[in-house]
């Protein structure tokens, strides 16, 4: 790993932080500025849907501009710039202005990297650096979780994110110096995102991909917080250690299906079976909603670990591309991934406002769960009609 890679790694880190840590947070942003969780459902969906917008053109540019100038500008505006806003946020519509930001300036670090294992090395090494590239920057989702706890109690959360902004900003300016962009394909030019699209093979990836990091972003990213809080009266530490320990899940998990595709010989049904676990583990938490804080955790972490599907769906949806295509396509099925989080904030804060108050504590919750169950069910059951790939074949 090189030291442009290793910035972008250490960028993605940021971008995993910057998704989950409002979780974490929520106490501290309902007592200082009277953010409700409704609200922060709200503004952690714009961070998804900005995100999630900036792909298509992220696309183009990685595969005309190049990931280095792409990914150090809008690093540096959105996610340095971003950071700061939040630092001065005195009312809910300046978190909510604040993650859009930070959604754009994350949009295109884990791309850039992605394009750059696409172009500069074999097609077979992709799913191994794709989850490698994913477990390390899961590793924002443990920094994101007591530690930040740690931060708010002692410094104070605006202080925290006045660093988190210098950070980023240093970050971006690493990645400029550092990061080195592959030779260009000469029909790069040439694509275009129709041409994705015209592939019929992915079809049967898009569903899956717009569902399965839908539930495991939505839930660390913003609900375990108030769920912990309103069924189990849980305290911040608790929250934070609860967070660490599916943030823990999160980064072991892309690890652990890496090599499954080369032993089992199929992508396919790697992704099938680690989805249909995650859907089992979202079953037992509707199951055991209220009943035992400890068993929730640990569901918690198994969907968290299941859910760690994205790099293994991303090289199944690699193999399918020309390689004239690779920023494009790459981008394509992020865009659903991300897009699905974004849409699913949205959704998942509008069911939580209509079911409260509610004489079940845990009904706003059980029916969030419902939803992503029922998605999953559908996303998956499209998905076994996918065109199985191998990855000794590509």
């Amino acid at each position: 790993m090189n030291t442009g890679i290793a910035l972008l790694a250490f960028a993605y880190v940021l971008s995993q932080f910057f998704r989950a840590f409002l979780a974490v947070l929520s106490p501290f942003l309902a007592t200082d500025i009277a953010a409700t969780p409704e609200d922060l459902a709200f503004a952690s969906g714009l961070w998804f849907i900005t995100f999630a917008a900036m792909q298509p053109p992220i696309g183009w540019a990685l595969d005309t501009i190049g990931p280095r100038r792409t990914a150090a500008t809008l690093l540096l505006l959105g996610g340095g710039g971003g950071a700061a806003v939040f630092a001065l946020a005195t009312a809910p519509v300046h978190v909510s202005i604040a993650m859009a930001l930070i959604g754009i300036g994350c949009a295109p670090v884990l791309m850039a990297s992605y394009y750059i294992f696409a172009l500069d090395h074999p097609p077979a090494r992709f799913a191994f650096l794709a989850a490698l590239m994913v477990g390390v920057g899961t590793l924002g989702n443990i920094v994101a979780s007591y530690p930040t706890t740690f931060a708010a109690e002692t410094m104070g959360w605006r202080a925290a994110l006045w660093g988190l902004s210098a950070l980023s900003a240093a970050t971006a300016a690493g990645i400029w110096i550092a990061v080195r962009d592959p030779v260009k394909e000469a029909e790069a030019q040439k694509g275009s995102f129709l041409e994705v699209l015209r592939i019929r093979a992915l079809w049967f990836i898009f569903p899956l991909m717009l569902v399965s990091y839908a539930e495991v972003g939505a839930l660390r990213g913003l609900w375990i917080g108030p769920y912990l809080t309103e069924v189990f009266s849980a305290e911040p530490r608790l929250i934070g250690q609860a967070t660490l320990a599916m943030g823990i899940a999160m980064v072991i998990g892309p690890m652990a299906y890496s090599p499954l595709d080369r032993l089992f010989g199929t992508r396919k049904w790697v992704i099938a079976v680690g989805s249909l676990g995650m859907l089992l583990a979202t079953i037992g938490m509707i199951l055991i909603a209220d009943n035992n804080v400890l068993w929730v955790i640990v569901l918690m972490c198994a969907i968290g670990f299941f859910g760690s599907t994205y790099p293994a769906i991303m090289a199944h949806g690699r193999s399918l591309l020309p390689r004239h295509l690779v920023g494009r396509g790459v981008t394509m099925l992020n865009l659903c991934s991300i897009g699905g989080v974004g849409i699913a904030q949205f959704a998942t804060g509008r069911i939580y406002d209509a079911t409260t108050p509610a004489e079940w504590v845990a009904e706003p919750f059980v029916a969030i769960l419902t939803l992503f169950a029922v998605a999953l069910v559908v996303g998956l059951g499209i998905y076994l009609f996918a065109k199985d790939t191998k990855p000794d074949s590509t």
